[in-house]
C-alpha cells in the first residue's frame, strides 16, 4: 500500500501547528518543515558549507546557526531569501523523502510547511489542506505568540501567497477562524484520505 503524502500549510498564525497536533492524536506522522531545516541547517555538511559561501563565517558560531545573523539579511533583501530557499529547500525536500519512505504502517503522513505552494512542494503532494483563518485573528495570534508588532506581522505577512490564492488550490480547507470545530473538520478530512 502506498502511503500518501499530504501537505499542509496556510499563512503565519493561521493555525497549521495546532491542526498537525490533532492530527497526531489519529496516529498520523507529521514533518514539520520548518523545524527540520532548522536541524539540516546545522547537521548537513554540504548546507551548512553552501550558507557559509553564501551569506558569510558569521552565518555559524561554534557549529551552531546563527538565526538572528541570516534573518537580518534574508527579510531586507528579497533575492538573499530566495537564495537561502534555493539552498535548503531542495535539501528538505530530500530530509521529507527519507522520513516519509520509512512510514509504512500508516495511510498518509502530513508535510506542514508555510511555504509549500512558494517553494513548489505542492505538486509533489498527493493532496494539500490549507488552514484558513482571516487576517486579523493571524495577526492577533502571531503578536501574541512572538511578541511582535502589527507592522512586523504584516511584512512577515506580505512576504507569503495570499491566503484566498491558497484556498483555491486546496485540495481541503480547514476554517479556523472560532466558528467551526477543528477537530470535526479534520476527522472528516482523514476520513476522506483514508476511504
Amino acid at each position: 500500500m502506498k502511503v500518501k503524502k499530504i501537505g499542509i500549510t496556510g499563512g503565519i498564525g493561521s493555525g497549521k501547528t495546532t491542526v498537525c497536533r490533532i492530527f497526531e492524536t489519529l496516529g498520523i506522522p507529521v514533518y514539520y518543515a520548518d523545524e527540520e531545516a532548522k536541524r539540516i541547517m546545522v547537521e548537513d555538511a554540504d548546507l551548512v558549507h553552501r550558507i557559509k559561501e553564501t551569506f558569510g563565517e558569521n552565518s555559524y558560531i561554534n557549529g551552531v546557526l546563527n538565526r538572528a545573523y541570516l534573518a537580518k539579511l534574508v527579510f531586507k533583501d528579497e533575492n538573499l531569501l530566495k537564495k537561502l530557499n534555493k539552498i535548503v529547500h531542495p535539501a528538505l525536500w530530500r530530509d521529507y523523502e527519507k522520513w516519509h519512505n520509512q512510514k509504512k504502517d500508516t495511510p498518509y503522513t502530513l508535510e506542514e510547511a508555510a511555504i509549500l505552494f512558494e517553494m513548489g512542494g505542492a505538486e509533489r503532494m498527493d493532496s494539500i489542506i490549507v488552514v484558513y483563518a482571516p487576517l486579523e485573528i493571524r495577526i492577533k495570534r502571531v503578536m501574541e505568540r512572538d511578541g511582535a508588532k502589527r507592522e512586523e506581522v504584516l511584512d512577515r505577512v506580505s512576504k507569503q501567497m495570499p491566503d484566498e490564492e491558497k484556498v483555491k488550490k486546496a485540495d481541503f480547507v480547514i476554517y479556523n477562524d472560532g466558528d467551526k470545530s477543528l477537530i470535526e473538520q479534520v476527522v472528516t478530512i482523514h476520513r476522506s484520505l483514508i476511504g
